[in-house]
């Protein structure tokens, strides 16, 4: 068997850790997984149709495979991966026979888990990926992509997937929404409203996309009050598809409560499209107040992932697009960021905000100690660059004894590769289990206690997180 496939991988070395985190797992194996919230296409599940080539499946829409290889000086165009202007690029095996070859390098990383979790529970492959292997595990995988039980929405059976949550822009159609909707599938598939097109006048397309917000939904965005009440018009909309939730990707976790004439002053200057950075600045602060405005409203959840630079090599993002690697964490400051918004609406008790962050300098010193008090305030999980054994590891360690476990959100994938979600959570479990072990070992919780935690994070607490019933 491939040794990163062994049954008690990212269990205690030492016994009796070894035998309670096994024990602890057993007992939730079996439970359904709740992915709340990730970036998987959702023509996949509208569509229902066979994954064009093993590359498509593991390689092209992963950031962070692509990142890493990139690092080591190996071309985009080699890996398969589309450019704008249509030249041709490597074709699917050749790109993956280039994953293969190099495929040493992910030893360490969460990306060669995933991928050894994903191709032994697909496909039944333990043969270990390299150079000599690539074109049979290729043939073996595309000769099966069109197998009833390969298609997506029997992946998600076969990974029992209870709930997944997509993400779509403000202006999106919901086009594949639709179809679902139609066919009685909303509620296992839903959508998530993310209105970073209409909210971040960094977007150079953000005056048009104003407009277009308009026409999309008959509202006068030129005054502050028409600009909100047309997200409270699509947030309805998306609530028709299943959305419990909104999603923020901001660089920082800035927040403002302007008086109503400065707000009006800065929709002008955006509109006008004069704005500068710390115009564009202040606008992101006071949205991501209004949007919790607007959940306090309707109840729709508040997500905030702060803290990327995006999209930072404007080579790729010009040849590309966005979304390929080249973002980078930074320091955020939750404790002061969020600060009008909580003066605000942080009493409320119909705001649900759940705080993302890739600073973990934040985990101890501001994220656990609020969400320690605030009634509206719960943690995300790891997220991006330490949704990672040793990520979740240190995650656990600074945030559990400040916040406690019931005020975690539990798991969510964040994904954009739909045959990583049952790996992802098979690691968040294994940590969970492992954490919780010790703490029994050390006779600081019983047995008992650890089992009902450990079902906890595993299942129900991003249902209660995000409020699905």
């Amino acid at each position: 068997m491939n040794q990163h496939l062994h049954p008690d991988r990212l269990f205690p070395a030492a016994e009796p850790l070894r035998s309670i985190s096994r024990e602890l797992y057993d007992s939730i194996t079996a439970l359904p997984i709740i992915s709340p919230h990730g970036h998987t296409d959702p023509s996949w599940f509208a569509k229902n149709q066979r994954f064009s080539d093993p590359s498509a499946l593991f390689l092209t829409p992963d950031h962070y495979v692509l990142r890493l290889l990139r690092s080591r000086g190996l071309s985009y165009d080699d890996l398969g991966v589309p450019r704008k202007d249509g030249k041709p690029v490597a074709d699917p095996q050749s790109a993956w026979r280039l994953l293969a070859a190099n495929y040493h390098l992910f030893a360490g990383t969460p990306s060669r888990l995933w991928i050894d979790h994903s191709l032994q529970f697909a496909f039944g492959i333990e043969t270990p990926l390299n150079s000599e292997t690539a074109d049979k595990i290729y043939q073996q995988i595309a000769a099966r992509l069109g197998d009833a039980d390969l298609l997506p929405l029997a992946l998600l059976d076969r990974a029992n997937v209870e709930v997944i949550a997509t993400t779509e822009f403000a202006l999106d159609p919901l086009t594949h929404h639709s179809t679902m909707l139609e066919r009685g599938m909303i509620g296992r598939v839903r959508t998530t409203y993310r209105p970073d097109d209409v909210t971040d006048p960094s977007r150079p397309a953000i005056v048009e996309n104003l407009h277009r917000f308009a026409a999309l939904t008959g509202e006068d965005i030129s005054s502050w009050a028409g600009l909100i009440n047309a997200h409270r018009q699509r947030r309805q909309t998306f609530r028709q598809f299943g959305a419990v939730a909104t999603d923020h990707g901001v660089p920082n976790a800035m927040t403002a409560d302007l008086p109503m004439s400065e707000k009006q002053t800065l929709l002008d200057k955006i509109l006008s499209g004069q704005h500068d950075a710390a115009d564009a600045q202040l606008f992101r602060a006071q949205m991501l107040t209004e949007m919790a405005m607007l959940s306090v409203e309707d109840g729709m959840v508040m997500q905030i992932h702060a803290g990327s630079a995006r999209n930072t090599d404007p080579l790729l993002f010009a040849e590309r697009g966005a979304d390929l690697g080249a973002d980078i964490p930074t320091a955020t400051d939750y404790g002061n960021g969020l600060r009008p918004l909580l003066g605000r609406f942080g009493n409320e008790p119909n705001l649900r905000l759940l705080m993302f962050v890739l600073d973990e300098t934040t985990y101890a010193r501001e994220l656990a100690p609020m969400a320690g008090y605030w009634p509206s305030l719960m943690i995300g999980p790891p997220w991006w660059f330490h949704d990672s054994p040793q990520g979740i590891r240190r995650y656990l360690d600074q945030v559990v004894e400040t916040a406690g476990f019931y005020n975690l959100a539990g798991f969510n994938d964040d994904t954009r590769a739909l045959l990583s979600i049952p790996a992802r959570h098979d690691v968040w479990r294994r940590e969970v289990c492992g954490f919780l072990a010790r703490w029994v070992a050390e006779h600081r919780l019983s047995k008992e206690a650890a089992r009902d935690i450990a079902g906890h994070l595993s299942y129900q607490a991003a249902k209660d997180a995000y409020r699905i019933s």
